[in-house]
């Protein structure tokens, strides 16, 4: 297809069964064109992003060449102009399955994505864009993991849900806002434990190798080394990560994004047992939220849960509130939404073997085998 579209496409003819009731796209918005993303818009994307309310980290073109980079998959992003000025966007990733199969997904890797722009008409624009796409390519699907309801005709999922709050005014009162629980866990790891918070980029080996023994735990494959130490190279100030040490012992760790006022929590490791014992866990959320108001930031992003989880009722316990994600589906050749998920019996076989691998072995697999997950 060529690389420009024209704002008046129509979308395709009704997709499958699966499609429910709702609100169709709206018209097509006069004076704005639709075309394929280049390099050359990095800039004004992201100041756009930067910029408009309902964007997220995960729409900065940062975040599509870290994995397109790391994994080899194709970024077919889309933009909206209006003359030279970009007024919508739209971050898709297309994933090669195991099969040979493609997926358009926004944001791949990312927990949040879809179409954002000045308008809902702009966005319904962008989806038309990426739904010709994905039938020209006869992908599997288009998926676009939206925060917000995109108010589009589509099959939706409701496995996960976030978690975001407001912070408080000083580093004191994010402890005495906690539940009375959480509360005394997170005093007592500081005080009992000693257990101290310390912040630098340096520490993402520490991170990398407890992501990946808690991975393997779970029976699910990590995340190879060099996408974290390339995500810190493209982001720069945008990312840092923590450690949670005791006796000098690292026992936690977390990788957080800085987007405008807002601090998301994204990947972590926690040392086996170390929950149990001195609530590692419980003080490392605590003492980054502290670190969030001393730095400035307004807002916590704990980020996505799968419902029902053991993350997901930890989040609950620290006193986060859950907010379900609108994750929307364009099915192509795929007869059904994905079901590769642990909430699936069938993933259990292959959760139950990846545990019983060394972790060396799962560590040297990782690699090959995130780029099949994404």
């Amino acid at each position: 297809m060529s690389d420009t579209t024209a704002s008046t496409m129509q979308p395709p003819a009704s997709q499958t069964a699966l499609t429910s009731e709702g609100p169709q796209p709206t018209a097509p918005e006069q004076g704005v064109s639709i075309r394929r993303a280049t390099p050359e818009d990095r800039e004004a994307w992201d100041a756009f992003v930067d910029a408009c309310p309902k964007a997220t980290f995960f729409h900065l073109t940062g975040w599509s060449r870290a994995v397109c980079e790391e994994f080899r998959h194709e970024d077919r992003s889309w933009v909206a102009l209006d003359g030279d000025r970009i007024v919508g966007v739209l971050p898709i990733i297309c994933c090669k399955g195991l099969r040979g199969g493609r997926a358009l997904i926004s944001a791949a890797y990312g927990v949040y994505g879809g179409p954002v722009g000045e308008s809902q008409s702009i966005e319904h624009q962008l989806f038309r864009a990426a739904e010709a796409d994905a039938v020209s390519l006869k992908a599997g699907r288009l998926e676009l993991r939206c925060m917000e309801d995109p108010g589009l005709d589509l099959p939706k999922a409701d496995l996960h849900a976030t978690f975001i709050k407001d912070l408080p005014e000083t580093p004191e009162d994010v402890l005495k806002g906690m539940p009375k629980k959480a509360r005394a866990d997170a005093r007592k790891a500081r005080k009992n434990h000693e257990l101290v918070l310390q912040e630098g980029r340096w520490f993402v080996a520490d991170l990398v190798r407890l992501f990946h023994n808690n991975k393997r735990s779970l029976g699910s494959p990590a995340l190879p080394a060099t996408f974290f130490t390339r995500l810190l190279e493209i982001f720069g100030d945008r990312a840092t990560v923590h450690v949670v040490k005791r006796d000098g012992e690292p026992l936690s760790a977390v990788m957080s994004f800085l987007f405008r006022d807002q601090v998301l929590a994204y990947y972590s490791g926690t040392a086996e047992g170390v929950d149990r014992s001195y609530k590692a866990s419980c003080f490392m959320y605590m003492a980054l939220q502290e670190w969030a108001v001393e730095a400035g930031y307004r807002v916590f992003d704990f980020g996505r849960s799968r419902k029902e989880s053991g993350p997901f009722s930890f989040k609950v316990h620290q006193g986060f509130e859950a907010r379900d994600l609108h994750y929307s589906f364009r099915l192509v050749k795929d007869a059904g939404l994905p079901t590769l998920n642990p909430s699936n019996p069938k993933t259990k076989i292959l959760q139950d073997t990846w545990k019983r691998l060394p972790l060396a072995v799962t560590t040297r697999l990782s690699g090959r085998a995130a780029r099949y997950l994404p």
